[in-house]
């Protein structure tokens, strides 16, 4: 069974690990975060924690009961009471519900406790998985896009009309 957790600092190994270990399975529906992101990772760790801690963002991860990081659900780019909504789930624990969960859980957080109304997310039109977790947990999709280059979606969720 796997928790939700805000981000903190003590989750930077397991979440590199995690990061290392999925690396090109992300990279088929994803861009790659680039060999800088390994690199550097830990000074960007604390920079996000201190993004985190005024606000401008909220990070989560998904852990099993050994501490491994079995995924992520994010929220950035926090403002005016909405928020830009991504996640990402460890190839080996894909398929298993574990986005439609964190998913959720993240959207009940973002009304209650970071006092935010609406979320949104893109997904790639291939990205089939991706786009039933946003359908499972309340969002519509609101126009068509381009992202990295492929046919791309938008999706919006009201989160005091869903009753949270």
């Amino acid at each position: 069974m796997a928790v939700l957790e805000r981000l903190r600092p003590d989750h930077a190994p397991a979440l590199l690990a995690f990061e290392r270990q999925n690396r090109g399975y992300f990279a088929a529906s994803i861009p790659d975060r680039g060999d800088d992101f390994f690199t550097g990772f830990d000074a960007r760790h604390a920079e996000l924690l201190a993004e985190q801690a005024a606000g401008l963002l909220h990070f989560h991860v998904l852990v099993d009961g050994d501490g491994a990081v079995l995924g992520r659900v994010n929220l950035v780019d926090v403002a005016g009471g909405s928020a830009e909504l991504g996640y990402r789930i460890a190839e080996h624990a894909a398929g298993r519900g574990l986005a439609t969960s964190g998913v959720g859980e993240v959207c009940a957080l973002a009304l209650e406790q970071y006092g935010l109304t609406v979320l949104r997310a893109e997904t790639t039109v291939d990205n089939a998985g991706s786009r039933a977790v946003l359908a499972r947990t309340g969002f519509v999709e609101t126009g068509a896009i381009t992202l990295v280059g492929k046919p791309g979606l938008r999706f919006s969720r009201d989160l005091v009309d869903a009753g949270l």
